[in-house]
């Protein structure tokens, strides 16, 4: 029997309301036994005193719901318990359900693990559901909806349909090659399966959009000891995350912040100051990591010291290029009107007193835009995405210069097989049922 599972569903700790849900064949009944078989209509929240089936004690009065199988979340039974948000109500209505029969504590994901396996969600959906509750920025919020109202499965899903139609035709001329069925029927398949490759060609070439935007753009920030690379972390991160030292070459390994630009997220990295002649072996390790992290970053801010030019950083000038922005640092110590850096436009601030900030971040919060900002598309947001659609590209591209129908079929079960790992759903049956309905009806 399919146990009942149990969890807190709302974060732990002392709140004004918690959820816990309930989820299996046993909902109903644990219901009645916290209620004194007292069971709301289902849909309907009703408030009740909910006590302790063993001593009768009472526990709480609470909002529950009940969803009937299988519209619900789970596709199964559901109970859910507003509770009063203090810890002692919650362990006690805790331990009150792990002590009914058929109860147990629902693994992590177990919810929405059931949802998929229920036909509720498919597998995009179901991750979406976890980004959403990671989700920290507007943007992430939005990518997440998104596919968790389907807009990612249902383009995999309709390529998928295209790619079994098409297989269906390949199979028909194989298998019926003596029916009286259209001439090139497995011709008809090439146009098909090439557009579909050159739409998944376009869907990847998307400089990985969706994960970057699940993850965060990393910002590097770097330049030249003591230029105020520090100083500028904490200011844009508004916090003094990083130790601040007229000493040259605190800063000895990356630090990290994480912000919202614009709606964006971002992984601000302060860095080890850049110069040639390391004090010891530790600077020496600090600027191997921060020339590492600025090869890796999706975007540099190089921070050259006001009060030094017209001499320029060498180490700095020699990482500047189309992903960069320049920023001229302590211009309330020296007077940059026009900051300008060799052939770059920079960007003159002050980390001390906040001058010019606002427009490094309106720089900054453009470059990220520009990156994550998608063209309408739903973007794909995993790597197990990208490798299986990567994998049904390739299997298109053998089956158009397959030399046998049998070959050219086989690739393009393959490619539809590579989409429906993507979703969760792999099913022959697809490809019986077009067969059938294209091919035998009135036959």
């Amino acid at each position: 029997m399919i146990p009942t599972i149990f969890a807190l569903a709302t974060a732990p700790g002392r709140a004004g309301v918690a959820v816990v849900r309930v989820s299996g064949p046993a909902s109903g009944d644990a219901l009645a036994a916290l209620t004194g078989k007292l069971l709301p209509e289902p849909r309907m929240a009703t408030l009740v005193r909910l006590r302790d089936p063993k001593t009768r004690e009472a526990l709480d009065d609470a909002l529950v719901l009940r969803f009937t199988a299988p519209r619900s979340f789970t596709g199964e039974d559901v109970v859910e318990l507003h509770l009063h948000g203090g810890r002692a109500v919650v362990a006690g209505v805790v331990e009150a359900l792990s002590a009914l029969p058929g109860l147990r504590v629902a693994e992590p994901g177990e919810f929405t693990r059931r949802a998929f396996e229920n036909g509720k969600l498919d597998l995009t959906e179901a991750e979406a559901v976890a980004d959403l509750v990671d989700a920290e920025t507007s943007a992430q919020r939005r990518q997440a909806l998104r596919q968790m109202e389907g807009a990612l499965g249902t383009l995999y899903d309709g390529w998928r349909e295209r790619l079994t139609r098409s297989l269906a035709h390949i199979e028909a001329d194989i298998d019926f090659p003596d029916e009286d069925l259209p001439s090139g029927v497995s011709d008809a398949a090439r146009p098909v399966l090439d557009a579909l490759a050159a739409e998944i060609d376009a869907h990847l070439d998307d400089r990985g959009r969706g994960e970057r935007l699940r993850e965060g753009l990393h910002i590097a920030i770097v330049g030249a000891p003591n230029a105020g690379k520090s100083s500028l972390l904490n200011a844009l991160a508004r916090r003094e995350a990083a130790i601040v030292s007229a000493r040259a070459g605190t800063t000895r390994d990356v630090i990290e912040v994480h912000l919202d630009l614009g709606g964006y997220p971002v992984v601000l990295a302060d860095t080890a100051g850049l110069r040639e002649a390391a004090a010891d072996e530790v600077e020496e390790e600090g600027i191997r990591r921060a020339l590492d992290r600025a090869a890796r970053a999706d975007v540099k801010v190089a921070v050259f010291d006001a009060t030094a030019l017209p001499t320029l950083d060498p180490a700095t000038v020699a990482l500047l290029d189309k992903d960069t922005v320049v920023v001229l640092n302590k211009t309330d110590v020296v007077d940059a009107t026009v900051p300008t850096v060799g052939s770059w436009e920079a960007v003159a601030v002050s980390a001390r007193t906040g001058a010019g900030l606002p427009e490094l971040e309106r720089r900054l919060t453009a470059f990220t835009a520009d990156r994550l900002a998608g063209s309408g598309a739903p973007a794909l947001t995993r790597a197990r995405h990208r490798s299986a659609l990567e994998e049904c590209r390739d299997a298109l591209r053998r089956a158009l210069t397959a030399p046998l129908p049998e070959l050219m079929a086989e690739d393009v079960r393959l490619a539809s097989r590579a989409l429906g790992r993507i979703t969760g759903r792999v099913d022959v049956e697809d490809l019986l049922d077009v067969i059938f309905r294209d091919f035998c009806i009135g036959k």
